[in-house]
């Protein structure tokens, strides 16, 4: 299958003030962002792609600035894939707060007390329905009234959802994968040791490392390999690594690496600690904790939900996933069919954990197609 070819990201600048739910805005700010496809005359094929802790807006494609460079996924999106380019307008939007070119905690404070310098530790906390507000601000700009579909995965997942409650109207159908409808104590506790793992690196300063010239690798590359244990199911650790030693003896150490499974998760820590924004990891990993529709409507998700009512839905799960488990899926399946909300809900058998959303499993993707073959052929594409 083709993909889409050397893509290059464009910024949109926004003036007016974005109300958080903190009570805070964000006064000026910038979102960058990234199309594929071409959008039709009524503006009806449209699909938004919420992106991830992690990832950006740079969902297919290669990188026009960094050759090679492939989108998260670009498996999935692009001419003939499941997410059919030569179907749909697909637009991949970077979140506030992000390190990928929105405004995020790198930028300069516009706080005359600030006097020029990065926000730092100062970015106002956001939240899921704070980016969705600000996405649909873009999608409003671009000239799309309704969209034809909101996906993400994960916590891309949990924007997607927020979209049916806070713009109903506003798109016709939902896909979120590998999500959830709250984190879990479990994964709260995860996330705060890692973010235990940056603040207490002695580079972090407050949050204020720039104006030093460091970075706190050493946080990172902790709260990274927290994550990506938490991402990986304990069947494909088992597969891919096993037991297995980095060198033929022993060493007899507490600080060598000893097994491949340490290298690995070294390796990712390294490779993480070099592009991603500490500031951001905190924002981001607290905007997930912070997502909970339920507890503004007492507790009730069926009530959360019904907002929704006349949006479809497709959610998918993944059977090894424990960190966004299969329950947890069931939960948001059965809130919309109490509220007699059109629900499609596929359970893929898929060793591969949380990452499996991102994989080329063909069950997954044979779902994801038929979802979106029937998308386009409403919208008449």
């Amino acid at each position: 299958m083709r993909s889409v070819g050397i893509v290059t990201p464009q910024a949109m600048h926004f003036a007016e003030p974005l109300p958080l739910r903190s009570g805070a805005q964000l006064a000026d700010y910038t979102l960058v962002y990234e199309t594929y496809g071409t959008l039709n005359a009524d503006a009806s094929n449209a699909v938004l792609v919420c992106h991830a802790l992690n990832a950006s807006h740079h969902v297919a494609g290669e990188h026009a600035d960094r050759p090679g460079s492939t989108g998260w996924w670009d498996n999935l999106v692009g001419p003939g894939k499941p997410l059919d380019t030569d179907r749909f307008f697909v637009i991949g939007v970077n979140n506030p707060g992000s390190c990928f070119g929105s405004t995020g905690p790198m930028h300069a404070n516009p706080d005359p007390q600030a006097q020029g310098r990065p926000y730092g530790a100062d970015f106002p906390v956001v939240t899921v329905e704070d980016w969705v507000d600000a996405q649909a601000r873009l999608v409003e700009r671009l000239g799309i009234r309704q969209l034809a579909a909101v996906l993400g995965g994960s916590l891309g997942g949990m924007q997607a959802l927020a979209w049916t409650l806070r713009y109903p109207e506003r798109l016709r159908h939902c896909v979120a994968v590998a999500t959830a409808p709250s984190l879990s104590a479990q994964n709260i506790a995860f996330n705060e040791v890692a973010r235990r793992a940056i603040v207490t690196d002695p580079d972090f300063h407050g949050g204020h490392f720039y104006a030093h010239g460091v970075v706190p690798k050493r946080g990172l590359r902790v709260a990274r390999m927290i994550g990506h244990i938490t991402y990986l199911s304990d069947d494909s650790m088992e597969a891919k690594f096993g037991r297995a030693l980095r060198e033929a003896e022993l060493s007899y150490s507490t600080q060598a690496i000893e097994f491949q499974i340490e290298s690995y998760l070294r390796h990712q820590g390294d490779k993480f600690s070099e592009y991603f924004d500490a500031n951001t990891y905190l924002l981001i990993t607290r905007a997930l904790d912070y997502f909970d529709p339920a507890r503004d409507a007492g507790g009730d998700l069926a009530a959360a939900f019904r907002p929704a009512r006349d949006t479809r839905f497709l959610v998918v799960s993944f059977t090894t996933d424990w960190r966004f488990s299969p329950a947890r899926s069931r939960e948001i399946v059965k809130a919309l069919v109490d509220n007699r909300t059109r629900v499609s809900y596929a359970e893929i058998d898929a060793p591969h954990g949380h990452d499996a959303f991102l994989l080329e499993d063909p069950r997954y993707h044979g779902v994801m197609r038929a979802y979106f073959d029937r998308v386009a052929t409403e919208v008449g594409q």
